[in-house]
């Protein structure tokens, strides 16, 4: 049975709602009205029924947090958003100034398959032209080494959770490694780093140094990981 569609107006509130709270901050009406250009009132209705809807939890007043499932379809759509916006800059050479505007145009009619797809030839980037994380795919695999391995498209199965790399974690944050994403060399790094699929990390903080690294324990082992690497590891949450 075919999923129902979802309208474009509620993806563009949960991507909205994504990127202003990721690691499901709170976020406000106020910060809702301004980023989509929609009244405080309208804006009001439509949180209760997104929550009517399961999608968010929403607290009069104050704001709303994503829901599990409201994660998922939002961090889909922005993926589908930022994979886009690097194929129009990098491979079609858009004007910068006319990206955001096309890639919001496409978004919500990109297939999985063609999202997939782009993901291989623009070999599994992690950022957007604008330097903002591209999420994880929500394809069950473990490394994109998998997903390239298995060619037919009919046998892909979604991922049932939700991920957040190390970069978008908030202090003291942790989960089990569930994907690791990059090409063989990234790969290789992470490996000799002794970081892989199942072990269990925690976040600490970012250090402000120069090299923008990020301290974490892995297994209760602390490492100081790099920015890229902080990019394309992933955990469950």
């Amino acid at each position: 049975m075919a999923e129902a569609k979802i309208s474009e107006n509620i993806e563009e509130y949960l991507e909205v709602l994504y990127r202003n709270g990721s690691n499901r901050e709170q976020v406000s009406t106020t910060q809702l009205s301004k980023d989509l250009g929609i009244a405080p009132g309208s804006v009001t209705q439509m949180l209760k029924k997104l929550e009517d809807l399961g999608y968010i939890e929403y607290t009069p007043y104050k704001g709303a947090t994503l829901t599990d499932e409201g994660m998922k379809i939002a961090q889909k759509i922005t993926r589908k958003h930022r994979i886009l916006e690097k194929f129009l800059s990098d491979i079609l050479k858009i004007k910068e100034e006319n990206i955001h505007e096309q890639a919001c145009e496409m978004e919500h009619s990109l297939s999985d398959e063609a999202e997939r797809a782009l993901c291989t030839m623009l070999k599994n980037p992690d950022l957007c032209p604008d330097e903002k994380l591209i999420p994880a795919c929500d394809f069950e695999f473990s490394s994109c080494q998998e997903c390239f391995s298995q060619k037919d498209f009919d046998q892909v199965i979604n991922r049932k959770f939700n991920l957040l790399s190390v970069s978008e974690l908030n202090v003291k944050s942790e989960g089990t490694i569930s994907f690791i994403r990059g090409d063989n060399d990234l790969l290789d790094e992470i490996t000799k780093a002794g970081i892989k699929v199942g072990q269990h990390l925690q976040y600490e903080l970012a250090e402000n140094d120069i090299d923008n690294n990020y301290l974490v324990f892995v297994d209760g082992e602390e490492l100081n990981i790099t920015a890229e690497m902080a990019n394309n590891i992933f955990i469950r949450v």
